[in-house]
């Protein structure tokens, strides 16, 4: 997996890193869904459940009008940022698949740039989301691997040893996986049609070296 942005990459390989390419086929891109983001990601129903909780407490144990509407407010004020951040996220967020990679353009206030070789996914997990949504973990056969932080949000949560990238809160997430299986199998058929051709072309000169 690389990552953008290296003071030693050209611009024409930061361009080759950012970008599909001429001869490289795009075969689907999209985006997150921010509400389903939100839900996912920054567990806003979790968060809401918590403060309607110290605000049934306050009111059981008593408090006056003002304490239970800092609260109330509370858990406005931080459910707003919340929200916020999905929506933030999930607009400067691009996920693409090419025949040759899988390309996450990340990142609100720094940008990044991961490029995921279809060789180099070991395995791909779907997780339903409801409604159609849902989420694909990216699990790497190599050993080098992005920080669990340069992902985040889009990163399998509790990964932390060997993070998984992960395209979050998908519309149709089960026909992008089905997509991603496909294009996985027919990367794989090419480098294995490749591996053959080479010895055989290594034993044509042999052998009419032999016969001249």
């Amino acid at each position: 997996m690389t990552a953008r942005k290296s003071p030693s990459l050209s611009p024409t390989q930061i361009d080759v890193l950012w970008h599909p390419q001429a001869d490289e086929a795009v075969l689907w891109q999209g985006r997150p869904d921010p509400m389903v983001l939100a839900r996912s990601a920054f567990h806003t129903p979790l968060i809401a459940g918590y403060f309607a909780l110290l605000a049934l407490i306050a009111v059981v144990m008593g408090s006056g009008p003002g304490g239970i509407a800092t609260t109330v407010a509370a858990g406005a004020a931080v459910l707003s940022i919340l929200y916020a951040t999905a929506f933030a996220s999930a607009r400067t967020t691009r996920y693409i698949l090419t025949d040759r990679r899988v390309i996450l353009h990340i990142g609100i206030a720094i940008e990044k740039t991961v490029n995921i070789p279809l060789k180099q996914i070991g395995a791909a997990h779907l997780s339903e989301r409801g409604h159609g949504f849902g989420e694909i973990a990216l699990e790497p056969n190599g050993e080098r691997t992005l920080g669990y932080l340069l992902l985040w949000p889009h990163a399998r949560p509790w990964r932390l040893a060997k993070p998984q990238p992960m395209l979050r809160a998908l519309p149709g997430a089960a026909d992008v996986a089905e997509q991603l299986a496909r294009a996985v199998a027919a990367h794989e058929a090419i480098e294995r049609g490749q591996a053959q051709e080479r010895p055989a072309q290594a034993r044509t000169p042999a052998m009419e070296g032999a016969l001249a």
